[in-house]
């Protein structure tokens, strides 16, 4: 039974950098490696993680994006993080694109913020959504599907789960655009900001990217 069971893995750190070093580590070593039959890259493989739980206690230490060896091409800048972030935060929507994050959470971004003024802290209603019931015709469902904020001890806290996260080319821009989103959001409703949990059950390493992975966490 044990062979076939799925496998939750459980990762703690301290910052955006340090949980995007576990998480490659992680996933090099203990990914499930499979050929793609649907989906993104078809045909390639994959290294996956069944279940990630990552715990990252202070998401707004600076800088927000990886710092990576020299010769490793960084997964992202701050540059692109800001220009991502409409993406995530408003309705506009760029010619070809099938969907943004933004169409989703623009609406309720406010609501989430009027909720916790008027109502108090004490809810576990103030959850947004990403994606609906049609999202399963899309060639390319969104890969971001919740957001549940929550205030407690005194911060605001973001639990958030992705149904498929690639390691390289989401990971480290999702979560840059995703702190500085709570960031702005803790604001507006007047209290500290604080951790943020990621829950994937899709969180991978595609073969293209695996001798940069190695590179940075020093796996031969």
């Amino acid at each position: 039974m044990g062979e076939r069971s799925m496998h939750v893995t459980f990762l703690e750190a301290r910052d955006l950098s340090e949980a995007w070093f576990l998480c490659l580590r992680s996933a090099l070593s203990d990914g499930y490696e499979y050929h793609i039959d649907r989906g993104s890259f078809e045909g390639q493989r994959r290294k996956e993680l069944d279940l990630a739980v990552v715990q990252i206690r202070q998401p707004g230490i600076r800088p927000l994006v990886p710092d990576v060896p020299a010769g490793v091409p960084p997964p992202t800048t701050m540059e692109y993080v800001e220009s991502y972030l409409p993406y995530l935060m408003t309705s506009c929507k760029a010619e070809g694109e099938q969907y943004t994050y933004g169409e989703d959470l623009e609406p309720q971004i406010p609501e989430i913020i009027r909720m916790y003024r008027a109502g108090g802290e004490n809810t576990n209603q103030a959850y947004m959504a990403v994606g609906s019931r049609e999202s399963i015709y899309l060639g390319d469902p969104q890969c971001l599907r919740g957001i549940h904020t929550r205030i407690r001890y005194g911060c605001f806290h973001f639990v958030v789960y992705f149904r498929s996260w690639d390691l390289w080319g989401g990971f480290p821009s999702n979560l840059a655009a995703l702190q500085l989103m709570k960031e702005y959001m803790a604001a507006e409703i007047g209290v500290s900001d604080g951790e943020m949990i990621c829950l994937s059950s899709g969180l991978h390493l595609y073969e293209h990217s695996w001798e940069l992975a190695k590179l940075v966490v020093r796996i031969d």
